[in-house]
């Protein structure tokens, strides 16, 4: 099957739930970073950065679980399970991994190992 026929394939519910939560994890990661230089850069109130910590930390942790979900829903292989896992150490990594998992049709329901 082609690269574009692949990805034209609907996402599942488990891709749909991937693919927002990649998103929110990205975004929150990305308002923590603003928070941490207005906090030690200008040296404005660190109760934003305390905010925007807990729901970075929430996000975060529903990123990894809706990463073993969508992987054993959607039948990952290891390597890709890792990686998911993985892109949500460095800023904004989960937003492009989860673009990149779905041009390759790996949030489908039909993506196999």
């Amino acid at each position: 099957m082609s690269a574009a026929a692949e990805s034209a394939r609907p996402l599942g519910l488990a891709g749909k739930a991937f693919v927002a939560i990649a998103v929110v994890e990205a975004v929150t990661w990305a308002a923590l970073l603003v928070g941490m230089g207005l906090k030690y850069g200008v040296g404005t109130r660190a109760h934003g950065v305390w905010i925007l910590g807990w729901l970075h930390g929430a996000a975060f942790l529903a990123y990894l679980a809706t990463c073993f979900l969508a992987g054993a829903r959607l039948r990952w292989s290891l390597w890709r399970l890792l990686l998911a896992v993985l892109a949500a150490i460095p800023p904004l990594a989960t937003w492009p991994l989860e673009r990149w998992y779905r041009r390759r049709g790996w949030l489908s329901p039909a993506a196999g190992p």
